[in-house]
């Protein structure tokens, strides 16, 4: 044991070093690829390459992390340092979802499309306000760990994996989705196969060494993703206007497209009437669906157990607090990059597609379309024969293409925005690289909060209590590859689109998480019954809204979107919670004096083992 904790700190004392080679080696590759290219070698080749190289690195990193110590596989022994769980937590948080659909939903959504900026981006001040040093100081290994301590019972850890569960699965599927689009554009496969591809990479990187193993590869992916997503957008600002600073200069982009805008009525390309301009706010949200939706999001992101497990991972409640303001600047250099990625793309669009001959349209209209993510004239841009075809059934005998008959999927704008730029097709795999490293970074600590609460939450707590550690860590390891392969097959189905599966994450976890989270810290007159109660109404209101309003036909009551579902399910949970607190007897002296402990910022961890030091009553 001794060995192997001088080791593990011999390693945290030379991370600066590890990743600093580990960049200069990703960067160099970059570049070998970029030469590989300007001498022919073909753009397939050099897409496998992409793909594989980082599949291949995260791997390693996975296989090298491998443990068989509890602390180690739930909480990566508690001693990352503040800078990588940042770090890490950013590239947890930036999943396909911003990082492949933000700004493409950006692109369509315009002014509208800012509010999961805003929600996510504000959702980490409550984050380090209201929940995660206090759950650090508790020393929970999972969520639930925190709710059957708080609360007092296998049924509150029960509800709490139930959440757990139906959040963390409805938002790996939507990963998957995303390495599944990414997969089949550059390994030239089926959607279908892509996702089981990107499954293998995800499993890899997580089965073996648990949050440990995880940890590192997502401080290597974050490296990945942040330099992916800058350097296409950045080219692109030097290029059109000498400023290689694309948040600043993205303000011209907006006006030419304002421009553009009017122009495109002019000469009868775009509908005056069905137009939305891009800069005009609530053309697609109304203010209590924006509003509203940035409420979910926000309470969502302070509720999601895969984020608030990253802090259980610090070696202490300072470092808690600190992770959280590194995982703010690091996520800020995405967000912060997105409205002008999206802004770019739809300038490129404007000017060099819409308008255009169908005969003269850019060849990867014709690359996304085979993949059915490009519409024209309704039908999927495969070929220019059926384009013509399409457009001719259509009413449109001219062969010029207008706004309205060019559809593209929002999923596919960051992935295809090198193509639409013109950009050389290294690029294109570098984003690739970026996109695949956002969505398994994402999946893996989803996985791993699944597995790890049926492993942890119910069968050791609940069914074998005497369990080995062999036996807990085989358990989760099992667990872990069911659920990926179910949430691979579901994704293979393409229930929705990615941003869509993760609004509604969200909700379910605001809903059902975080009124217990919050009262439970902050209010020591919450009890059980009100927590159990308050849980079970927040949690069903809003996942029966979601499904009726989705498959069972039902209508949306006063016009909510179900991307926003916990804007009823979350007021009546926190109703619930309180009223029945107030008329069931306070918790015991022992318990409130538990909370008080918990909220102290000094002292000891107060769980040890997963076990409370001082169980409640």
């Amino acid at each position: 044991m001794a060995t192997q904790t001088s080791g593990g700190s011999d390693f945290v004392n030379n991370l600066g070093k590890i990743y600093g080679i580990y960049t200069g080696g990703f960067a160099a590759f970059v570049i070998l690829l970029a030469i590989l290219e300007q001498v022919g070698v073909p753009d397939r080749v050099i897409g496998y390459l992409f793909v594989f190289f980082t599949l291949a690195v995260y791997a390693g990193i996975g296989v090298l992390s491998r443990t068989m110590q509890v602390s180690e596989y739930y909480v990566a022994g508690r001693r990352v340092p503040a800078f990588y769980n940042g770090m890490a937590t950013a590239a947890d948080w930036m999943s396909g979802a911003s990082f492949v659909g933000m700004a493409g939903t950006l692109y369509a959504l315009g002014y509208d499309g800012l509010a999961f900026v805003l929600g996510w981006t504000g959702g980490y001040v409550l984050v380090a306000v209201l929940v995660a040093p206090y759950l650090r100081k508790f020393g929970a290994y999972t969520v639930p760990d925190f709710l059957a301590a708080r609360f007092g019972g296998h049924f509150a850890r029960f509800l709490g994996i139930l959440v757990l569960f139906a959040c963390s699965f409805t938002y790996v599927t939507a990963q998957i989705y995303a390495t599944g689009i990414i997969a089949s554009r550059f390994l030239g496969i089926s959607f279908e196969v892509a996702v089981f591809v990107g499954l293998l990479g995800i499993l890899l990187c997580s089965m073996l060494g648990g949050m440990r193993a995880v940890t590192w590869t997502q401080v290597a992916q974050y490296i990945v993703l942040i330099v992916a997503y800058l350097i296409p957008v950045i080219i692109l600002s030097a290029q059109r206007y000498g400023v290689p600073i694309p948040q600043i200069m993205y303000g011209q982009a907006l006006q030419e497209i304002a421009g553009l805008e009017r122009q495109l009525v002019a000469d009868g390309l775009a509908n005056a009437e069905t137009l939305k301009p891009y800069l005009q706010p609530f053309t697609n949200y109304n203010p209590l669906n924006y509003f509203g939706l940035i409420l979910c999001l926000m309470i969502g992101t302070a509720s999601l157990p895969h984020i608030l497990m990253r802090y259980f991972t610090t070696p202490s409640v300072r470092d808690a607090r600190k992770s959280v303001g590194w995982s703010l600047l690091f996520i800020f250099l995405l967000y912060f990059t997105a409205p002008a990625y999206a802004a770019f793309a739809k300038l490129e669009v404007y000017q060099n597609v819409i308008g255009t001959s169908i005969d003269a349209l850019p060849n990867w209209i014709y690359t996304y379309g085979n993949l059915g993510l490009v519409k024209i004239c309704g039908a999927d841009a495969t070929t220019m024969d059926a384009i013509r075809a399409a457009c001719a059934s259509a009413g449109n005998p001219d062969g010029i293409l207008g706004l309205s008959e060019l559809a593209i999927n929002n999923d596919v704008i960051v992935i295809s925005m090198p193509e639409i730029a013109g950009l050389p097709y290294v690029i294109a795999g570098l984003v690739a690289a970026g996109g695949l490293a956002a969505a398994l970074s994402t999946a893996d600590g989803l996985l791993l909060a699944i597995a790890n609460a049926l492993s942890h939450d119910i069968y050791y707590k609940m069914v074998d209590p005497h369990a080995s550690t062999a036996r807990r860590l085989t358990i989760a390891r099992i667990l872990l590859v069911l659920v990926a392969v179910g949430a691979a097959w579901l994704a293979s189905t393409r229930p929705a689109d990615i941003l869509s599966m993760v609004a509604w994450a969200f909700s379910l976890a605001a809903a059902g998480n975080f009124p217990a989270l919050v009262l439970g810290v902050w209010w020591k007159r919450c009890t059980t019954a009100g927590a159990i109660t308050g849980i079970i109404a927040g949690f069903g209101i809003t996942l029966f809204y979601l499904v009726m309003t989705r498959y069972g036909g039902m209508s949306e009551w006063f016009g909510v979107r179900n991307i926003s579902a916990a804007l009823f399910g979350l007021p009546i949970g926190v109703a619930v919670m309180v009223v029945v607190s107030l008329f069931t007897p306070e918790p015991s002296k022992e318990v409130q004096d538990l909370v008080e402990e918990m909220r102290k910022p000094r002292g000891s961890t107060m769980m040890e083992g997963g076990d409370v030091v001082a169980k409640p009553v």
